[in-house]
């Protein structure tokens, strides 16, 4: 795939944009300034995979914790900025890695000129965050809707004003709650600008719902080439858009490495308890950090043949299956000891690795 080559930002040692790899982002539900639940929900994110987090800062209270929050982790932040430009100031001060403010509600052009002056000193990027439910209202009213045409023109209104007081170090989002408005959004964009995309689907719904909503819209823009960094938003525990996001860009092809699950659907054929040997053994192995493949499928057919490429897996039968290796088969058990077997192949290779 030939990604979209776009100017290179740094946010706190990582590097976004300009053919790096593309990074995946959630956001704290914790009160910002509840310094103690925001650093454990960081370390949970961070464990999960998360290279990138975002915090937000609606008060003083919340700025002032970035410091202490700083001293206590080590994947660069994003502080969420609205309305009052004084506190992109304050983050600014104390450590923040980037800061992502919409300049059309920070104020006039003064204080997006503080802001600008603040991070340019600091090598601290912006990303300038528009949003379909939150369009000026003269784009509103000359295009009668939110539209690509609207987002990219609300864009560079926003981009031509950081540039106005000497700032370039910006990174992109074009989010809406519609899936096709927000890739036409993402597709203009990235003919229009040569900065990195942060991708995303908005308000997309809880985590079932959401991640299908975000797996269409980011994945369709990923296997374009468009996107530099990418957050799933759900309603649901922030991991779970880690990992959603981390299962995107393996389906995208844009990363490897970690234990890649697959089954087959159930069919007439299947004589063993399919769903739910799938779910034991699809959460046994997703902790493991191997670069490998694990199979469970329903039947013969679709055994050690369809799975060939499988490093692992199990093919059933009538209460039993084969544990298979390589497209080899290495033992047929019973179908309440299939899951133990299986798993007692793979940690013997390892150990012995």
């Amino acid at each position: 795939m030939e990604r979209k080559m776009t100017k290179k930002i740094n946010v706190g040692g990582l590097k976004i944009g300009g053919g790096s790899a593309v990074t995946v982002q959630s956001m704290c539900n914790t009160k910002t300034w509840d310094v103690e639940a925001t650093v454990a929900q960081i370390k949970r994110l961070q464990a999960a995979g998360c290279e990138i987090v975002r915090l937000a800062v609606p008060d003083q209270r919340a700025a002032e914790a970035i410091s202490a929050i700083k001293e206590q982790v080590d994947v660069p932040l994003v502080a969420d900025i609205h309305f009052d430009y004084r506190l992109a100031l304050i983050c600014a001060e104390r450590g923040i890695d980037k800061i992502r403010i919409n300049p059309g509600n920070i104020g006039g052009e003064e204080n997006v000129k503080a802001v600008a002056e603040a991070c340019r000193a600091r090598n601290i990027p912006i990303r300038i965050g528009v949003n379909a439910g939150s369009l000026e209202h003269r784009l509103l009213e000359k295009y009668g809707h939110p539209c690509p045409e609207a987002m990219v023109e609300s864009a560079r209104g926003h981009v031509e004003l950081l540039n106005k007081f000497g700032f370039d170090d910006i990174c992109l989002s074009m989010k809406a709650s519609s899936v096709p408005l927000t890739i036409a959004s993402y597709r203009m964009a990235s003919e229009c600008f040569a900065y990195p995309l942060h991708l995303g689907v908005t308000e997309t719904g809880t985590a079932w719902n959401g991640t299908i909503q975000s797996a269409v819209g980011i994945g369709t823009l990923l296997s374009e080439g468009i996107g530099d960094t990418i957050r799933v938003s759900l309603t649901a525990d922030p991991v779970e858009e880690v990992r959603a996001g981390i299962a995107i860009l393996k389906a995208a092809g844009l990363r490897t490495g970690g234990v890649k699950f697959v089954s087959c659907p159930t069919c007439g054929r299947t004589e063993i308890d399919l769903i739910g040997l799938a779910k034991q053994v699809e959460s046994l192995v997703s902790g493991m950090d191997r670069d490998i493949t694990v199979a469970v499928m329903g039947c013969v057919v679709n055994g050690p043949g369809e799975a060939r490429e499988a490093d692992y897996g199990i093919a059933g039968g009538k209460d039993k299956g084969l544990i298979f290796k390589k497209g080899q088969v290495v033992g047929t058990y019973p179908y309440e000891h299939l899951c133990q077997a299986l798993m007692e192949l793979i940690e013997s290779d390892e150990e012995r690795q």
